[in-house]
């Protein structure tokens, strides 16, 4: 063995070939946390000294290669400032340049995953040969950074400007064939043959067959571009992935610029160029919210997997009752995932609807090419619609997602129980209704619990389980383990009205009432908010998820929380709600809706909502961006902050990440906690103050009082 480390190895093969291993022993992937960068510098080091040496493999034992860098260590480096930065990007650049010039041929064996500084190291290489399975990328600019360790550098010198601006602006990951199409591999080989191709092919680079000097050279100097042709490649890419970023997603035009800068630049310059855009980066905001999401995304991930741990049984057959939109929603996610489900309804144009959604669904993964028509047939067959409970005691799980009304949720769930076995554990699909009072019907409470998807659930990601007062551990953990199987985000919650993520849905949508009662116009309300960065106005937002439906929540809202969400003056859903513009299912709603070519409802101005709202609204005045978000904003923090208080939910990550997958909250801005950070509590504290005259929910809790006096933050 020439050198030992405990994630990096080099040892002596036949014929002066050296193996530089990757295996990091106390983790189950690899990665390049600091650690392991020093070793990898050592294993160089070794490398540099060793006689007789002709070539260079590298590889991994682990079934990846390496996923990149340990993100964990990003905080303490990007709050040191842009000289801290740079400087923790230097030790791998230094790295990967000094593998560069050694004196013998590098070729990497790409056995599996290798992402962003994993497929630096690997760009660093002469050579790159990747297993059929595996995938490659630069994702980090779904961080809000850029490649740190040359990938700005090397990619558009070995596969060109098209290529490299593509693969980093999207962050995507890359299979085989588009790597070798791209020129990015350079052979493509199943997995139990690409240690050896690598190994033939350094047996061609050390008898001269091929020219990695050459290849060197080319990643080391200036791109090969005229003046003419770099400004045509640069200035359409930046113009392209401009308008597909946007303004709050800096990251993927910066990497074009740094690679623009750097295109007349040697190696040396061109590094720097990339170090000077990533440190940059660092210091704002989103990549800083971007990263702590990639965090707090680990964190609940692996909450999710500890009560998937804890469930004594697997849920191998499932059930929902009521099919419709939700109904065939749910059973189309299971099904998909592996899980055989029931899907039961009191009537046949129910059943029809549900199947009808689920082959939709099913019909536009086989148009995009991502699953065969075979594989559709297969999927649809796990899929049993039923208009009787034949089965059902052989069923491990039943979510119920019928009507929301307390009084038909109670029957149907009394007549379920008796169905299933003594077993089985029974889910609620409500959105509002307590899962306490829901329980009251049941002789076995402890085996029922709220989950609650999210329309439309191919989409949406995050499933709340809900734990009424007698749910047990074992209906969470098998609950938890089946959202898991179906591919969603789950988050524990306890039980209240409207849960979690409605709960502070709601407050934001008292805001909007308030806002336009003073006057404001809904349009400009709806552009700021999406300026801001929500994915829709508030405005918008009620129409798509029906005026009626919030006109209902609304309600349960203010009998479970009347003295903050009571109602004193005619909001401007009630006046809709009776109006019956219920949003886009009707046609017309604060818009007016009309089919677009393909088929999806086109948002249109309508005057008569003015002519509605005028009579119970302050004549029309303008008010300011700071004032319109404000206003938004203030209430789901304060709503946010009683719910982390009260241990509705168990910390700032997970309520940010309901919102993020829930809601779809600007990711750019990480969450309403990661956002009241990013401003500052006292600040935050002093914005809610100037509004509280508006009611308890511009009001900040105690517990946000206490970390703005102590100068502390949700994320310490």
């Amino acid at each position: 063995m020439v050198y030992q480390g405990k994630s990096v190895s080099v040892q002596m093969l036949d014929d002066g070939i050296a193996e530089l291993c990757f295996n990091a022993s106390a983790e189950s992937v690899n990665k390049f946390d600091v650690a392991t960068v020093n070793e990898l510098s050592e294993a160089i080091t070794a490398l540099e000294q060793c006689e007789g040496l002709k070539g260079v493999i590298a590889t991994s034992v682990k079934g990846v290669f390496i996923v990149g860098a340990d993100i964990t260590e990003f905080g303490g480096v990007f709050g040191a400032g842009e000289d801290a930065v740079i400087g923790h990007l230097a030790k791998n650049n230094e790295n990967n340049n000094r593998l560069e010039d050694l004196k013998v041929p590098v070729v990497v064996a790409i056995n599996g995953y290798a992402l962003g500084g994993g497929l630096e190291f690997c760009l660093a290489c002469d050579y790159r040969i990747m297993a059929s399975g595996a995938k490659i990328g630069l994702p980090e600019t779904k961080l809000g950074l850029i490649p740190g360790w040359g990938g700005t550098v090397r990619l558009p010198r070995i596969a060109g400007v098209d290529t490299a601006a593509e693969w980093i602006a999207s962050g995507k990951e890359q299979r085989a064939d588009a790597a070798l199409k791209a020129g990015v591999v350079d052979a493509v080989v199943e997995a139990d043959q690409v240690r050896d191709a690598a190994l033939h092919t350094l047996a061609q680079c050390i008898s001269g067959a091929f020219d990695y000097q050459a290849r060197r050279a080319q990643k080391t100097g200036p791109m090969a571009l005229n003046d003419t042709e770099g400004l045509m490649a640069f200035e359409t890419a930046k113009a392209f992935v401009g308008a597909q970023a946007g303004k709050n997603y800096p990251a993927p035009v910066t990497a074009i610029k740094c690679m623009q800068k750097a295109m007349k630049l040697d190696r040396t310059g061109a590094l720097a160029a990339e170090a000077a855009g990533f440190a940059k980066l660092a210091a704002t905001t989103a990549a800083q919210s971007l990263v702590g999401l990639f965090l707090s995304d680990q964190l609940i991930g692996k909450k999710a997997k500890g009560w998937e741990k804890q469930a004594d049984k697997r849920i191998e057959r499932a059930a929902v009752l009521g099919a419709g939109i939700m109904g065939g929603g749910i059973a189309y996610q299971s099904a998909l995932k592996g899980t055989p489900i029931k899907m039961k309804d009191i009537a046949q144009a129910g059943i029809d609807l549900g199947l009808s959604e689920a082959s939709k669904l099913l019909t536009k993964q086989v148009e995009r090419g991502r699953m065969k028509p075979a594989q559709m047939a297969e999927v649809l067959t796990r899929i049993e619609p039923c208009l009787a409970y034949d089965g059902f005691d052989q069923v491990d799980i039943v979510v119920e997602a019928v009507v929301e009304n307390p009084k038909v949720k109670h029957a149907v769930l009394a007549d379920v129980e008796t169905r299933v076995g003594e077993d089985a554990i029974i889910a609620s699909n409500t959105s509002t209704i307590s899962i306490s009072y829901l329980a009251q019907a049941l002789k076995r409470p402890e085996n029922f619990c709220g989950m609650h998807f999210f329309n439309p659930v191919h989409a949406m990601p995050l499933v709340e389980v809900i734990r009424g007062e007698k749910t047990s551990d074992k209906a969470v953990a098998r609950t938890v383990a089946y959202a898991n199987a179906m591919g969603k985000k789950a988050v524990v919650v306890k039980d209240c009205p409207g849960f979690l993520v409605n709960r502070v849905l709601f407050p934001y949508f008292a805001g909007f009432s308030m806002l336009l009662r003073d006057g404001a116009d809904f349009q400009q309300v709806d552009k700021v908010m999406q300026a801001w960065g929500w994915p829709m106005g508030p405005a918008y937002l009620l129409d798509v998820v029906g005026i009626d439906t919030a006109a209902h929540c609304e309600q349960v809202m203010a009998e479970g929380f009347p003295t903050r969400m009571g109602k004193t003056f005619k909001a401007c859903t009630d006046i809709m709600y009776e109006a019956k513009r219920f949003g886009q299912k009707n046609a017309k709603g604060f818009y007016q809706y009309q089919p677009d070519k393909k088929g999806k409802p086109a948002k249109l101005v309508d005057d008569e909502t003015y002519a509605l709202l005028a009579p119970h609204v302050a004549e029309r005045k303008d008010f300011s961006e700071q004032e319109i978000v404000a206003r938004m904003m203030i209430p789901m923090l304060t709503e946010m902050a009683r719910c982390l208080e009260e241990g509705i939910v168990d910390s700032a990550a997970e309520a940010d990440m309901a919102l993020i997958y829930g809601l779809g909250f600007p990711p750019f801005r990480g969450g309403v906690f990661r956002w009241a950070d990013s401003l500052g509590l006292t600040a935050v504290v002093e914005m809610a103050k100037a509004y509280e005259t508006l009611g308890e929910l511009y009001q900040p809790t105690e517990g946000m009082l206490a970390l703005a006096g102590a100068g502390k933050s949700y994320y310490a």
